[in-house]
């Protein structure tokens, strides 16, 4: 044996199973790698095995009655080796089971003997042997089988599992230690080995569940230089499954299935698991129904529900609880089990119709009642409320001939809802018989059963009704254009009651075209106006009339007249769209040609086709060819020169009916289907481009010279011998011949109230008017204030300064404004007026509104002008200077009640005497 390799013996394992056994739990041999039968694998010694009743769980082995493992016929051992079992039982009952672990070693080929050696006992100590038992080991193979421990095992503890031994203890003094999982990794110390014996032993329970297997490694040392004497060896350790886990449900136990179903219907599948070790009797689970067996069945293995009748109804139980019990070890007493409540929900089909609370109805209604409800009917049903199962439909099987009736279903109440929806009449009959049929939305099924019905009597009450016209709708063929007072029929109602005519008057109530006049009292229609076939009025040719008929009661009744429009040939044909037709040039010497088309108003026969011709004595320039339907074309004979020719062209329809139309052909040269000069007319060529960029320049040269004009407007003069005077440029040399004075306008704060009742302008606040020969020259005295009517020409006013035209105290552009200086608004204007006569003073207003915009733009004007100006053109209000005063009143501005007078001029001073001579001067040339 080579050294430094595992020997591992197998010992016994004391197995707790309510007696003390000697026989190990597991054993390993070595054998050929094929084995033949008789050949002697091992014997199992002690418990008295003999007398004992043995089995082995492989065929291919057996056990003879003094223990021995022999082989039954030829096996092969694979290198991964074979395991097997072997059970014991004696007489009392008590069975135990050992495992048995062959590997192959080819060494053993031609030895084919039986190895005796006791298990109980470790092989590296010897075991003797017969004269038979010659064999001897040359190698030994190393892979250990696995040990064995039982879950959640009783105490006490430690106990002992399996014995480690290696062949270099024969020469060295070893010890043995373990590492791994269960000993120095998770669960930590639950294994431990004897240093000296190389017995594994475990300390405390285990759950297999949690750790199935453990798979440590062994390690031998010299005890003296503490060196490992061989290689390590990995031990297995399984955990051998006990029943601790009782199976548990893990699906839902929830189901549902249809009411009435068949037998075998399948309801649902319960479902659960165990955790103990699968395909073992403790995962082996049997289902069982507790409660629920008289309709339902459950798989014993499958856990299948299925239906067990065909009685299931949902109204007499919707929910069905059934109990289930699922127990492993295949249902045995010993079982472990679970129970759980399954939930079983029976859905709804429609088995039960509606049904009615009472055997017949009754209801009552005035008669020319319509659209009003008559009658409630309440029905029941079992099936689930709101589905279709549920929701009643009712139907009117009988005694609704006519459509006076109407039934409908109330969504909430399920009940049926019986409306009028035509009138009825007493007279045609005092009770209606109907017979109403309650069914549901969906079909029955599960049964034979039929939908139910019930009579229902509704009574007619009677009332005093209106005419009533026979027939309610009359028809009446006439043809259009018939004359006027045509009597076309008698249209007359009666009183329901009495059934006569009397004292009944007939009137139109709709007539759109007025062509039917009725006669009060006879009801004869009689044509009024000119009927027309082709009116707009009419449709499909039918033109419909609604005469009302009133009785003496002031009750009343319509009736409908439609007249259905015969056709006449009325209207003759004619060329659409027009007259004006635009022929083009042909090319390549051919003759050019147009399509002329015609229209009818008339139907057939009085229409198309129409007949198109030259009416004789043309002259031959033209031809018509191609007449089709509605349309021909018309052709040039020979060339013609461009420019517009009339052709006559006789149309006429289907009757020979029609006249001479005359056309305007245009003959021009075409493009794109279009005369040249036409498009040419409407098109925009490069000198029409260059005329508009020319007038847009000639325009922007006005309106550069207009803001050239406008910037030098309000320049000043000054005068070299007049301080502190200056002159205005202004744009007249003169006033007109015809300007006697300006004026002076005061205007009263609260504003000027217009009056143009009698055709004049009143004013408050005129003051007296400036001497025509002063030319707007101020007099000395104060100023003359009063109220006076004044006329305004608009041909009167001229401007004699471009500065002092008018103005506002404010600048404003109102003419109406608050003043400014004091105890009032002056407006002053240097432009004369010609004073016209009383009755012309209509014109004032109207001169006043149409120079808005001019008086508007001198106030912006006056707006942007210093505030030196307002000194020499405003009136301003100065203390008392006492009385006899050489100069009166101080103010450029004055006007004085001598008009004529000009001698105040000399006291005015050197500056206002060159200014007056200035005046003077240009007045004398005047």
């Amino acid at each position: 044996m080579a050294p430094g390799v595992f020997c591992v013996s197998l010992l016994t394992v004391i197995i707790a199973q309510s007696v003390e056994c000697c026989v190990p739990h597991s054993i390993q041999a070595q054998v050929p790698v094929e084995v033949r039968p008789g050949y002697v694998i091992s014997q199992v010694t002690g418990c008295h095995i003999q007398g004992q009743w043995l089995t082995s769980s492989d065929p291919h082995f057996a056990m003879r009655s003094d223990g021995t493992i022999v082989t039954v016929d030829v096996t092969t051992v694979t290198p991964e080796g074979r395991s097997f079992w072997v059970r014991g039982r004696d007489g009392g009952g008590l069975h135990w089971r050992m495992e048995v672990h062959l590997s192959p070693d080819p060494e053993l080929e031609h030895i084919q003997v039986p190895m005796r050696v006791p298990f109980n006992v470790p092989a590296h100590k010897g075991v003797q042997r017969g004269p038979s038992e010659v064999l001897r080991r040359s190698k030994r193979r190393w892979s250990p089988l696995p040990f064995s421990i039982i879950e959640q095992d009783i105490p006490p503890f430690p106990k002992d599992v399996e014995l480690v031994g290696s062949d270099s203890s024969v020469n060295f003094t070893v010890y043995y230690m373990i590492i791994g999982p269960g000993v120095t990794m998770p669960p930590e110390k639950l294994f431990s080995v004897d240093r000296h014996t190389g017995m594994v032993r475990v300390h405390y329970p285990v759950d297999r569940e949690q750790y199935p297997k453990f798979v440590f490694t062994a390690q031998v040392f010299d005890g003296r230089s503490g060196k490992q004497t061989d290689r390590p060896l990995d031990i297995t350790v399984l955990v051998e499954d006990i029943n601790d886990n009782a199976p548990t449900f893990s699906g839902p136990l929830t189901f549902s299935v249809l009411e009435q179903c068949k037998p075998g219907t399948e309801v649902g599948e319960v479902k659960s698991t165990d955790k103990d070790e699968a395909d073992t009797p403790h995962t082996k689970i049997r289902y069982t129904l507790l409660t629920g067996g008289q309709f339902f069945t459950i798989g014993s293995h499958s856990g299948l529900i299925t239906a067990k009748t065909s009685t299931l109804d949902r109204e007499t139980q919707v929910v069905n609880a059934v109990i289930v019990e699922i127990r492993d070890m295949d249902g045995a007493k010993n079982g472990l089990f679970n129970t759980a409540t399954a939930t079983i929900t029976l859905l709804d089909i429609n088995d039960n119709p509606p049904t009615f609370r009472e055997t017949t109805y009754k209801a009552t209604v005035k008669e020319n009642r319509a659209d009003v409800l008559v009658l409630r009917i309440p029905v029941d049903d079992k099936d689930e409320e709101k589905t279709p199962n549920w929701n009643a439909r009712f139907v009117i099987t009988q005694g609704n001939e006519n459509g006076n009736f109407r039934i409908d279903a109330d969504p909430e109440t399920n009940e049926g809802l019986l409306y009028v929806v035509k009138p009825l009449d007493f007279e045609k009959g005092k009770t209606v018989k109907l017979m109403i049929s309650a069914q549901n939305e969906a079909p029955l099924v599960g049964m034979a059963g039929t939908w139910l019905s019930i009579p229902v009597d509704v009574s007619v009450g009677d009332e005093d009704e209106g005419p009533e016209f026979t027939p309610p709708n009359m028809v009446i063929r006439v043809k259009e254009n018939t004359p006027n007072g045509t009597l076309l029929s008698t249209y007359t109602a009666l009183d329901p009651e009495t059934k006569s005519s009397k004292g009944i008057k007939y009137y139109t109530k709709c007539d759109p075209g007025s062509w039917i006049a009725v006669g009060e009292t006879t009801g004869e229609l009689r044509v009024a106006n000119t009927i027309d076939l082709e009116s707009p009025l009419v449709t499909n040719g039918a033109y419909t009339i609604t005469i009302e008929a009133v009785d003496e009661s002031k009750k009343s009744g319509n009736g409908n007249i439609t007249l259905l429009i015969e056709d006449v040939n009325d209207n003759v044909p004619m060329i659409v769209p027009g007259t004006y037709l635009t022929l083009c040039e042909g090319e390549d010497g051919q003759m050019g040609s147009v399509t002329i088309e015609a229209e009818d108003a008339d139907l057939s026969p009085y229409a198309r086709p129409f007949n198109f011709m030259l009416p004789e004595g043309h002259d031959g320039k033209w031809r018509l060819r191609d007449i089709q339907n509605g349309s021909a074309v018309l052709e040039q004979v020979v060339e013609m020169a461009r420019g517009v020719y009339t052709v006559p062209v006789r149309v006429t329809d289907l009757q020979n009916k029609g006249g001479v139309q005359v056309l305007s052909v245009r003959v021009c040269q075409c493009l794109a289907g279009e005369c040249v000069a036409k498009r040419s007319s409407v098109s925009v060529g490069i000198w029409g481009v260059l005329a508009m960029l020319l007038a847009f320049l000639l325009l922007l040269l006005l309106c550069l010279l207009f803001v050239f004009y406008c910037s030098t407007k309000g320049e000043k003069i000054y005068m070299e011998d007049c301080s502190g005077g200056m002159l205005l440029k202004s744009n007249t040399e003169a006033p007109g011949d015809e300007v006697k004075s300006a004026a002076l306008l005061i205007v009263p704060s609260t504003g000027v109230a217009v009056d143009t009742v009698d055709g004049s302008v009143k004013g408050a606040g005129l003051v007296g008017l400036l001497d025509q020969n002063g030319a707007g020259c101020p007099a000395p005295g104060p100023p003359l204030i009063g109220q006076k009517t004044i006329n305004l020409n608009r041909e009167s006013m001229y401007q004699t300064s471009s500065r002092r035209d008018f103005l506002t105290a404010q600048g404003q552009s109102s003419f109406y404004s608050t003043g400014q200086y004091g105890g009032g608004n002056f407006y002053t204007d240097t432009t004369f007026l010609k004073q016209s006569q009383a009755s012309s003073t209509l014109s004032a207003l109207h001169t006043w509104k149409t120079n808005e915009l001019y008086l508007g733009k001198k106030l912006v004007y006056f707006g942007d002008e210093s505030d030196e100006r307002y000194a020499d053109d405003v009136a301003r209000a100065y203390g008392y200077e006492g009385e006899g005063s050489p100069t009166g009143s101080v103010g450029c501005c004055s006007d004085f009640g001598d008009q004529d007078n000009l001698d105040f001029l000399d006291s005015l001073g050197s500056k206002f005497k060159t200014l007056a001579n200035i005046c003077m001067d240009k007045e004398e040339e005047i």
